[in-house]
């Protein structure tokens, strides 16, 4: 094969905990009957609230054909690559098993808001029932993995830590600008599960933080990098672990064209971020990027897309992260289909590509 998938897995395979028919018998089209795969794919999820052999073990169970941790990327995953962060202590806040999620990654200090909040019981007095009767080693960084459970809590916490350079039991000092770094996974607003609407994501946390930060200081949070869909890192990482597949197998055809199947393909950022993790990586060799949409997911083929991008606020809302750019060529999909089997069908007719 000269191409690999990139699969979205929220409203693409799922929705919430229940798979979507069509999931199954598209990927009956992609493994061999010794259910290996014949194609590169890669699983591309903005979860990030476990680890990757978990989420290999569900994909395993719900399409019926042995995936691996090494074809799961979660939104976190690019973090393996920022190695100047991984012996320093850093904060992490969201939600499932952290400190084993952030030592996986290479994070040789993680603390997590709880244990922070433990040690500095005076910060966090939002809920009465929680205040206390009656101090931890500083944060050089911060890494959002994803949507906690207690909002105001991680947001007090996590503004602390920020205002105080690292120090959270000390007063603010305002003019400790530009902030200590922070890393932030998945920037979905919005996602689907079971229910009719789509539910708050971990966007939306972060447009609460980013808000109340310049509420208090008058200047804007900065992000030393935002990885997960759609961010470029997030793309150029995947496209690692497929060339990975392709030569484990030894495939010597090289990968020519990626097909994103659920979402667009990545979308440029305002910023050029600290690039150094780029070095990690081979330098990027798919020549295309094609996206195909599914109508599974929150994506509702009934919303048009303005030509003129300057009336983007006032002809359509752009639910993307604050630091990305809006524009059309990039969120205008290159296929339209109605969903993960027809997606399969549609790739091979494209590629002539006969299993």
């Amino acid at each position: 094969p000269s191409f690999g998938f990139l699969f979205d897995i929220d409203g693409v395979l799922v929705r919430g905990k229940t798979p979507i028919s069509a999931a199954k018998t598209a990927f009956q089209k992609l493994v061999n009957s010794q259910g290996q795969f014949l194609v590169p794919v890669v699983f591309v999820t903005n979860a990030g609230d476990c680890l990757r052999q978990k989420k290999a073990d569900q994909l395993s169970r719900l399409l019926g054909v042995p995936v691996s941790q090494d074809q799961v990327m979660m939104s976190h995953s690019p973090l393996r690559m920022f190695k100047r962060y991984h012996e320093k202590c850093v904060l992490v806040s969201g939600q499932g098993p952290l400190l084993e999620i952030a030592q996986d990654l290479g994070f040789c200090q993680p603390i997590t808001i709880e244990t922070l909040r433990e040690k500095h019981p005076l910060l966090d007095v939002v809920d009465h029932d929680r205040r206390p009767s009656v101090l931890v080693s500083e944060c050089f960084s911060v890494v959002l993995f994803g949507e906690p459970v207690r909002w105001e809590t991680n947001l007090q916490l996590i503004i602390d830590v920020l205002l105080t350079s690292g120090y959270p039991g000390n007063p603010y000092h305002r003019e400790n600008y530009p902030h200590i770094p922070v890393l932030a996974c998945n920037m979905d607003l919005m996602w689907v599960a079971e229910a009719q609407s789509p539910r708050f994501g971990h966007g939306t946390f972060m447009v609460c933080l980013e808000n109340i930060y310049k509420k208090i200081t008058g200047k804007d949070l900065k992000y030393e990098a935002l990885m997960g869909k759609p961010s470029k890192l997030t793309y150029q990482y995947a496209e690692y672990l497929i060339r990975a597949q392709a030569a484990e197998r030894q495939w010597k055809q090289p990968i020519q064209t990626l097909y994103a199947v659920g979402g667009p393909a990545a979308l440029s950022q305002d910023e050029e971020i600290d690039n150094s993790w780029e070095n990690e990586l081979a330098s990027a060799a798919a020549a295309h990027c094609r996206s195909v949409l599914v109508c599974t997911g929150v994506y509702n083929p009934h919303t048009e897309v303005p030509v003129d991008t300057r009336e983007s606020v006032t002809e359509t809302v752009f639910h993307g992260h604050r630091d990305f750019r809006f524009d059309p060529a990039l969120v205008e999909p290159d296929h339209i289909v109605p969903d993960v089997d027809a997606a399969v069908d549609l790739v091979f007719q494209l590629e002539n590509f006969a299993p």
